[in-house]
């Protein structure tokens, strides 16, 4: 592997088997809120809903102590297989969202959860499908991030959360806001429709979740800190 022109290693790209979610726009915007963070070394960080590991893997670049969490048991091993390839201590653990770290508080929570509405959200989603599908309004775990994730932040502590425009991000602000945090939409990009959004774009606009002229959806990010 070539230096880059600091002389260090540049960082391994994450492998994503099939069955584990890629690193798409919606991990890119992540971690460019991640980047612009304060984070002290040692500091304690959270991944929640994992995937491949990638921001779990770039907090650690930073010199975090960082526990990863995934309900996929092919992430789990994904994430802790993309950690050992760029020589990074992750600690990896298969759980529902905040299960495995109950008990524990963190100086930054980063959580990409599903976020897209769905069809037929009396079935619970499957395989692949839970790291984008959750329930008809979007919300399926975000309102349970919003209910969680402001115990599990040390005084100071910050949540930043990526969805879709599509799953009222207002919504979100105002749960984390009623629970004592400081929150706001600190990034915004728009960008194409995904394969799976194509093929749900009627059903969208007839719940009125689309415009019949929107052909781009927002993703934002929102920073959520807990006062000190």
């Amino acid at each position: 592997m070539s230096l880059d022109q600091r002389g260090t290693r540049p960082p391994v790209k994450s492998l994503a088997p099939p069955g584990v979610y890629a690193p798409q726009e919606d991990t890119a915007l992540l971690s460019a809120a991640l980047a612009d963070e304060p984070l002290a070394p040692g500091a304690a960080v959270l991944d929640v809903g994992t995937g491949s590991g990638a921001l779990a893997l770039a907090a650690a670049r930073r010199g975090a102590r960082v526990t990863a969490v995934d309900v996929s048991r092919r992430a789990v091993c994904a994430a802790r297989l993309n950690a050992l390839r760029a020589g990074l201590a992750v600690r990896v653990l298969r759980g529902n969202l905040f299960e495995p770290v109950r008990g524990r508080s963190f100086d930054l929570v980063l959580a990409n959860p599903p976020y897209v509405p769905a069809p037929g959200a009396h079935r619970p989603p499957r395989g692949a499908a839970r790291a984008w599908d959750a329930g008809g309004d979007g919300r399926l775990v975000l309102d349970r991030i919003c209910h969680e994730a402001p115990g599990m932040l040390r005084p100071g502590g910050v949540l930043l959360l990526v969805q879709s425009a599509l799953s009222d991000p207002g919504r979100t602000v105002d749960c984390l806001r009623s629970a004592g945090l400081k929150a706001a939409v600190t990034q915004r990009r728009r960008i194409a429709f995904g394969p799976v959004l194509r093929t749900r774009v009627e059903w969208l606009r007839e719940r009125g979740l689309l415009s019949p002229d929107e052909s781009e959806e927002e993703l934002v990010v929102i920073r959520a800190e807990r006062p000190v």
